[in-house]
């Protein structure tokens, strides 16, 4: 076995965990008409906000609040099966190079 590239191996792990680490704690937020939608740097929503009623006018707090869990766990479902459908067919291409990688390799998974 050659150690010169289990090391190299290695640290190039450890730099991809420390960027996982720092897209979990990146936060990016988009709004549209007071709609406000916050997701980390790996895609996952943690946060949706109807800052006012003007999208939706007469919304209840318990309906807002329904209606914001609603689109975080959607739009987190729909992530998620978009990176297995991405992870299998990832995983085709690099079984035909040779590589063997598990969940295709994709961060997250």
């Amino acid at each position: 076995m050659d150690f010169s590239k289990a090391g190299e191996l290695m640290k190039l792990q450890q730099e991809a965990m420390k960027i996982k680490k720092e897209l979990e704690n990146t936060l990016i937020e988009a709004e549209v008409e007071g709609l406000v939608i916050t997701v980390n740097g790996e895609m996952k929503v943690e946060k949706v906000d109807f800052e006012d009623n003007k999208l939706i006018p007469g919304l209840d707090k318990n309906a807002q609040k329904a209606l914001e869990n609603a689109i975080m766990e959607a739009v987190n479902k729909w992530v998620k099966k978009s990176q297995e459908v991405a992870a299998e067919k990832m995983q085709g291409v690099m079984g035909k190079m040779g590589i063997d990688m598990p969940n295709g390799g994709l961060p997250g998974m």
